[in-house]
């Protein structure tokens, strides 16, 4: 009997733990600061795409780099 209520302890405590720690996990990946972030991050790489072209092709990347920019923020 003892043994089954170790386990059942150590069960609820294992999922008590992994839930916790998704929770936190989510919090910090969707902060504010976080999702600026990354945002930021894919909008500098969508703008080095456009380096070495013609000043017309530069032009619509970075109008699409600033759409993306404003969707990855929520922006409409």
């Amino acid at each position: 009997m003892e043994k089954k209520f170790t386990r059942i302890t150590f069960f609820i405590g294992a999922i008590s733990s992994l839930s916790y720690l998704v929770f936190i996990f989510l919090r910090n990946y969707n902060s504010p600061e976080n999702i600026e972030e990354r945002c930021t991050a894919k909008f500098q790489k969508d703008t080095k795409k456009g380096v070495g072209k013609s000043d017309k092709e530069w032009g619509l990347n970075m109008d699409m780099a600033n759409d993306n920019y404003f969707k990855c923020m929520n922006i409409p």
